[in-house]
C-alpha cells in the first residue's frame, strides 16, 4: 500500500514538474520576467527564437511572426501568406497563419498589442531597444545573439516555461552527438591533414564581406574539429566582422574557405566568386547556402550544418 502511494507522489510530481511550477521566473539578457502560467499566445521576432519554440515542439502558439527575410511581396492582409509558409524552415516550423508584426530591429508595437500576446521572444544586442515597450504589451525575454551557448540557455529556458525541459536537453545532447560523430567521419577521411583550419565568410549583396567568428556556422566547425583560420583585430557583437581583400588573399592554402551566404535578397556569393579574390580562393572554398528562412544558429540549424557541412567537406577531398 505504501509503495503505492509513494509511486503515485512521484507520478504526481514528475507531471507538475513537466507543466512547469507557476508562477515562474527567468532571468534573460535583458532582465527577468515572472510568468503565472504557461503561455498560450507567443510572439517571436525573429527567426532564432522561432527556431527554438519548433524544436520543442510548440511552434503552433506563435500568433506573431517577425523576420528580416520576409519581403512586402511574402504579405497578404498583415498575415504571412500560406505559400510562404511550405518554404524552407518556415515549412519545418508548422505555423499556424501567424501575423507578420515586423523585424526583430523594428517590430510594429501596435500589431503585437492587438495580437494580445502572452510571452513575447527575441535576440537582443547591445544598444537594441524597444524591451520596455515589449514588456508593457506582455512578458518579453531577450537573449544577446554573441553570448556563449546563447541558443542553449535560450532553449533551456523556454522548455522551463512549456514543461519541457527534459526535451531540451535532450536536443541539446543530440546536437552534440551528431558533432562528434561527423568530427570522427572527418579525421577518418584525413580531412584535417589537408585543412587543418577554416573561416566562414558571409559575402553581401553589394561587395561587403565579413567574416564569421562566433554563434553563425563556427561553433558547428569547431566542434568538428578545425581551427580558426583568420581572427580580426576588432569582433563586432562577438558575431564577427568586415574583412579586407588583402586579408582574404592572406589566407594560406590549408585553411578552407566556408562561404556561407546571407538569405534571400541579401545573397552575394555569386559576385564572390566572379571577383578576383573569389577566384583566387575558389580551389580551396566551398558554398554552404542557408536553408530558405532559416535561423543563423540553434539545435535544428547546428544538426543541419553538421551533417551537410561534413558531406561538402568530405566531397571537397575526395
Amino acid at each position: 500500500m505504501k509503495k503505492a502511494v509513494l509511486v503515485a507522489l512521484f507520478g504526481l510530481l514528475f507531471v507538475a514538474l513537466a507543466q512547469g511550477t507557476f508562477p515562474l521566473t527567468i532571468k534573460h539578457d535583458e532582465g527577468s520576467v515572472t510568468l503565472n502560467k504557461t503561455p498560450q499566445r507567443v510572439v517571436v521576432l525573429d527567426e532564432e527564437a522561432l527556431g527554438w519554440l519548433t524544436a520543442l515542439g510548440v511552434s503552433d502558439r506563435i500568433v506573431g511572426l517577425g523576420s528580416a527575410y520576409l519581403t512586402p511581396a511574402d504579405v497578404e492582409a498583415g498575415r504571412v501568406k500560406p505559400e510562404v509558409l511550405r518554404k524552407g524552415f518556415l515549412a519545418r516550423a508548422r505555423l499556424n497563419n501567424p501575423v507578420y508584426v515586423g523585424s526583430w530591429i523594428q517590430p510594429n508595437l501596435e500589431t503585437i498589442l492587438a495580437l494580445k500576446p502572452d510571452l513575447i521572444v527575441r535576440l537582443t544586442w547591445q544598444g537594441n531597444q524597444h524591451y520596455d515597450k515589449l514588456s508593457a504589451i506582455a512578458p518579453t525575454i531577450g537573449y544577446q545573439e554573441g553570448g556563449e551557448g546563447f541558443w542553449q540557455r535560450g532553449l533551456r529556458d523556454l522548455g522551463r516555461i512549456f514543461g519541457r525541459t527534459a526535451q531540451a536537453e535532450a536536443i541539446i545532447e543530440q546536437v552534440a552527438v551528431n558533432n562528434r560523430r561527423n568530427a570522427a567521419r572527418l579525421r577518418a577521411a584525413g580531412v584535417f591533414q589537408k585543412y587543418p583550419k577554416v573561416v566562414v565568410i558571409a559575402p553581401f549583396a553589394g561587395g561587403a564581406n565579413w567574416i564569421y567568428t562566433g554563434v553563425r556556422l563556427m561553433p558547428d566547425l569547431r566542434e568538428l574539429g578545425f581551427k580558426d583560420g583568420f581572427t580580426p583585430d576588432k569582433i563586432t557583437l562577438n558575431v564577427g566582422a568586415p574583412i579586407s581583400d588583402e586579408a582574404l588573399l592572406s589566407l594560406d592554402k590549408e585553411t578552407l574557405v566556408v562561404v556561407f551566404p546571407p538569405g534571400g535578397q541579401y545573397d552575394g556569393s555569386k559576385a564572390f566568386f566572379e571577383s578576383p579574390v573569389g577566384k583566387r580562393l575558389k580551389d580551396q572554398s566551398i558554398l554552404y547556402l542557408p536553408e530558405a528562412y532559416s535561423p543563423y544558429s540553434g539545435p535544428l540549424v547546428s544538426l543541419r550544418n553538421s551533417n551537410d557541412l561534413t558531406r561538402l567537406i568530405l566531397e571537397k577531398v575526395r
